[in-house]
């Protein structure tokens, strides 16, 4: 399983959730666990995911999930879960 840590930060806007889903549908990768809030209308989401199954090396996914940000307003980040954790340990 290819473990993906997906990040989505920003003010909060309508769709935010239902694009970056769209988009991890549409190339085959299945979310495994989300947090979301909203905290003074800016919006913060975290997924966990399994790429296993996407075609896209993580790159690509990377590469078009920031772009997908930019279209709509806010910044998202994907890293392989092993640079995840080792970029955020104690």
């Amino acid at each position: 399983m290819k473990k993906t840590i997906i990040s989505v930060v920003g003010q909060d806007t309508v769709g935010i959730i239902a694009r970056v889903c769209t988009y991890l549908a549409e190339n085959n990768i299945n979310i495994l666990d989300i947090s979301q809030t909203i905290i003074d209308g800016y919006f913060n989401m975290m997924m966990i995911t399994d790429a296993s199954k996407s075609e896209k090396k993580l790159d690509q996914i990377s590469a078009e999930l920031s772009k997908l940000g930019e279209e709509i307003g806010v910044v998202i980040h994907a890293q392989h879960e092993d640079i995840f954790t080792k970029m955020h340990r104690i």
